[in-house]
């Protein structure tokens, strides 16, 4: 069992990691903010979903959900169809416009990590991935047990960037995202505002 002393440690350690969300975040494009990238993320790991749903997978308000919903569908990245089984229900699903949006988040945020992981191995990065893996077990992450979980659209690595380092990287982005940090790849980026207690 690790020491006090380490998790005090561990604890300052995770409070900075607000850097690399605010990194992740700057790379994001003007008309796409944290909470749009988080949707279009979740759609592109997941596949299509309701509203509750989604909101579950962002661990936000409905009502937050439905702000971040409405601005990616403005933008045609999304569209809402009526769910069969229950007609007073919307299911989102990407649209092309989407699934293209996601890949150049994708890109950007595969680049910055590359490009700031560059002198790490691919045994760092691995090892990296597991732990944040494994420390999102420990926390309950409720996206490890969403349902048909399909790899996230658009993992092209930097240019120049080594095949095992990039394929690394898109484990990264699709499971520890180093923003799951932000609670997101970014994408995965994921809005900052908590579910409001009932």
């Amino acid at each position: 069992m690790a020491r006090q002393v380490q998790f005090e440690e561990l604890a300052r350690q995770l409070s900075a990691v607000g850097a690399v969300k605010r990194d992740l975040g700057r790379i994001l494009p003007p008309e796409c903010p944290t909470g749009s990238a988080a949707v279009l993320t979740l759609l592109g790991r997941y596949g299509s979903m309701r509203m509750s749903k989604l909101a579950e997978l962002l661990a936000v308000d409905m009502s937050v959900t439905s702000r971040h919903v409405a601005h990616v569908a403005e933008r045609g990245w999304i569209e809402r169809s009526a769910d069969p089984a229950d007609k007073r229900s919307r299911i989102l699903h990407l649209t092309p416009a989407g699934e293209a949006t996601l890949v150049d988040l994708s890109r950007r945020s595969t680049e910055l990590l590359a490009e700031r992981l560059g002198d790490w191995s691919d045994e760092e990065v691995d090892q990296l991935i597991r732990l944040m893996t494994r420390l999102r077990d420990s926390f309950g992450d409720c996206r490890a047990t969403a349902p048909h979980p399909r790899p996230a659209a658009g993992t092209a690595p930097a240019p120049g960037t080594p095949k095992a380092t990039a394929e690394a990287m898109a484990k990264a982005m699709d499971k520890a995202t180093v923003a799951s940090a932000a609670r997101a790849p970014t994408p995965v980026l994921e809005p900052t505002t908590t579910r409001t207690p009932a």
